[in-house]
């Protein structure tokens, strides 16, 4: 039996299907999920306007109109504090929303560097989907996020980089670097469906009690 709370993070590469994948797997579980109703849930609590909320969603700070590089070593506990910027704010709303969820209920959770705001609780399972920059593109459209193939390479090469100085700014690890997470997939290799059984079942083997 899987513990009454435990949560599953999902960070992924756009295009490669993984908010997809997180759906199937809380469905298949009976669990919350949680992507973009994270947003409007923490904005809400904090007092945010959620449009503004949205529009700095996984996006690293800026000063003097440059994204700050995670080399220059602004980690969360430095750099969060009364005289942190919007942005900041923000992530400090989406960490406390994160944080309640897993004391409250099982869910899954996409992105916003889930795996290391919960890196000091029990019973969370971290994973990574990526896939060839090909496949994404056109998974990418065939959602009709982009009209063309070239369109849609260019999207998600733009979403990766915002990604990836996201979660380099406010973790101490690396997007995407396979040591940060339980297990990783590519997405083109398997179905969303057998890749959600694999997770499943290795989720059940791990939290079983």
């Amino acid at each position: 039996m899987l513990p009454e709370r435990y949560v599953i993070t999902i960070g992924r590469t756009f295009g490669s299907g993984g908010r997809a994948l997180g759906r199937i797997i809380a469905e298949r579980l009976g669990i919350g999920f949680y992507d973009k109703q994270l947003l409007v849930k923490a904005a809400e609590k904090a007092g945010y306007n959620i449009e503004y909320f949205e529009k700095n969603d996984e996006r690293a700070p800026r000063i003097m109109g440059g994204i700050i590089p995670f080399s220059m070593g602004f980690y969360p506990m430095s750099w969060i504090g009364d005289s942190g910027t919007c942005t900041d704010g923000i992530y400090k709303a989406q960490c406390d929303f994160i944080h309640e969820l897993a004391a409250t209920e099982p869910c899954v959770i996409v992105g916003r560097s889930a795996d290391y705001i919960l890196r000091d609780v029990d019973n969370v399972v971290n994973i990574f989907i990526h896939a060839p920059v090909e496949t994404c593109a056109q998974r990418i459209v065939e959602r009709h996020d982009c009209v063309s193939v070239d369109q849609a390479k260019t999207l998600a090469e733009r979403t990766n980089k915002l990604r990836a100085n996201f979660y380099n700014f406010y973790t101490e690890k690396r997007w995407g670097n396979a040591a940060s997470y339980d297990l990783t997939f590519d997405s083109s290799l398997l179905p969303l469906e057998e890749i959600a059984d694999l997770v499943i079942a290795y989720v059940r083997r791990r939290l079983d009690r």
